[in-house]
């Protein structure tokens, strides 16, 4: 049963989240329904990350079975066809070994999120970025991200119906860039908590502004409590970018040619 590799990009606001709903639309529920119209075949789709309702992603990673042997070049133009005008596009498309998974296999995985800061309102960008319309100092708000590095315990920065079995990541970069009057807070780890990142930005934004000491993002990751996280961020300028794979393992069979996303430095 041939196995393919796809890397995804959508716009969040449409849909309910990643994870297929049965009452709502999701990413996962288009991309399925999608194959079916075009092989005839009901198929699981297994991604790399379960985006929230209103997260966009610029590089999810997803995989699935089917029982006929297709060219990955005709998937991904077949899936294009049938995701017109819904907010999702198939960036690339490959066929894999069996042994691959989108999920499981992830050895990083890389979020950034996106604010505007100014006063006057979003247009272009609305629903795709935070507005944020306070003075806010960047340079705070990574002597804050800095205190994040490392292996914790992040209960505070997870939401209170996170099923992760641990709250202990490692966080390897937290970034924080201006660029005029937007600010990008890149992060990457091997994986995340439910809300971590919108967590993370939401009390940084309390540093940045001056309404909270650098101080106080270690008192609250100290206190291990999510009462103690300062407010959350919107999904709206939250964006999965890339999904990294082991270097020394080939999963690829054969794949289409596409253009990527380059590597957080």
């Amino acid at each position: 049963m041939p196995r393919y590799k796809l890397v995804i990009e959508y716009d969040g606001r449409p849909f309910s989240g990643w994870q297929r709903q049965d009452n709502a639309p999701t990413v996962m529920g288009r991309i399925e329904d999608s194959l079916f119209k075009f092989t005839r075949e009901r198929v699981t789709l297994f991604g790399a990350g379960r985006t929230d309702s209103g997260v966009h992603a610029t590089g999810q990673v997803a995989h699935f079975d089917l029982a006929r042997d297709w060219h990955s070049q005709k998937i991904k133009e077949a899936l294009n066809h049938f995701l017109k005008e819904t907010g999702v596009a198939v960036l690339g498309a490959a066929k894999v070994t069996q042994d691959f998974d989108s999920r499981f296999l992830a050895v990083r995985r890389y979020y950034r999120y996106r604010i505007c800061n100014r006063r006057a309102p979003l247009t272009f960008e609305l629903g795709r970025a935070w507005q944020y319309s306070y003075p806010i100092d960047v340079h705070l708000m990574q002597q804050g991200a800095n205190l994040l590095l490392g292996h914790h315990d992040f209960t505070t920065f997870r939401a209170t119906a996170c099923q992760a079995k641990s709250p202990w990541r490692t966080m390897e970069a937290l970034k924080v860039i201006r660029e005029r009057e937007w600010i990008y807070l890149d992060a990457m780890s091997r994986s995340f908590l439910h809300n971590q990142i919108r967590s993370f930005v939401g009390s940084l934004a309390e540093v940045g502004s001056a309404r909270k000491p650098v101080e106080w993002i270690s008192e609250i990751l100290s206190a291990r409590d999510r009462r103690a996280c300062g407010p959350v961020a919107p999904p709206d300028g939250l964006y999965l970018t890339q999904v990294d794979y082991p270097d020394d393992v080939n999963f690829i069979i054969s794949e289409e040619p596409w253009i990527g996303h380059k590597k957080a430095q």
